[in-house]
């Protein structure tokens, strides 16, 4: 049986990926830094993990031990309120925040879980790493300003991934970079308000479809919900 790890999972789209990983017979690690009604729901291991502390993360990687990992679903996200991240308001403590969760969050669990990640991929099978961007990341696509520390967290998270992927291709790991697309979840009240937004449940069932399809040749890029890729 394979082994995901999936990061966010008490709610919104990291419970609806540990959900459809479940349904397709992975040995799912499900992470949160709340262990919560969501995740506790869940059949499957569950660990409390803060992935902006590096000492949680470190916890986590001494109670996982060795176990090949052959998905890791960097998911956990968050955002700063319009008011908070203008370019009149942003602060150095609303980009620490923004950063350790959305970038060097998902960078350093990777990091401490890739001897696991490398046990488990091989030629025929390489291990995937995925990782939960923004369109809003986009530099080319960036036409409305604003949102600093949340739109440049996710930019650097791009960038991350790219140098991953060109370092991790030869090991036989993929990394793909995803975009959800506006999806009802408690990250953003105003989604809820938006016809164009979907349920966590479909967001996160478009981009595991999309996920499966992505081999060595295709590492290293980004990709929108509906299968298609989206430029840096």
């Amino acid at each position: 049986m394979p082994t995901a790890v999936v990061t966010g999972a008490n709610s919104g789209i990291g419970h609806a990926f540990a959900e459809i990983l479940i349904e397709e017979h992975y040995d799912v690690i499900a992470v949160d830094i709340n262990l919560g009604e969501k995740i506790n729901a869940l059949k499957c291991q569950k660990h409390e993990v803060d992935v902006g502390d590096p000492q949680s993360i470190a916890t986590f990687k001494a109670n996982l031990g060795e176990v090949p990992i052959n998905v890791l679903l960097n998911i956990a996200g968050v955002i700063a309120s319009k008011e908070s991240d203008a370019l009149h308001s942003v602060s150095l403590d609303v980009l620490k925040r923004i950063f350790a969760t959305n970038t060097y969050g998902p960078l350093l669990l990777t990091q401490a879980l890739l001897p696991n990640v490398l046990a488990a991929a091989s030629s025929e099978h390489p291990a995937h790493l995925g990782f939960m961007s923004s369109r809003v990341g986009s530099i080319a696509d960036n036409s409305t300003g604003g949102s600093y520390a949340y739109r440049s967290s996710k930019a650097a998270l791009n960038s991350i991934c790219k140098s991953m992927s060109v370092e991790l291709k030869e090991k036989d790991v993929v990394v793909v970079v995803m975009h959800p697309g506006y999806v009802k979840t408690g990250l953003n009240a105003d989604t809820h308000s938006m016809p164009e937004a979907v349920m966590p449940d479909e967001a996160a069932g478009k981009l595991w479809k999309v996920f499966q399809k992505i081999a060595l040749n295709d590492t290293g890029k980004f990709w929108h919900r509906e299968g298609y890729e989206l430029p840096w």
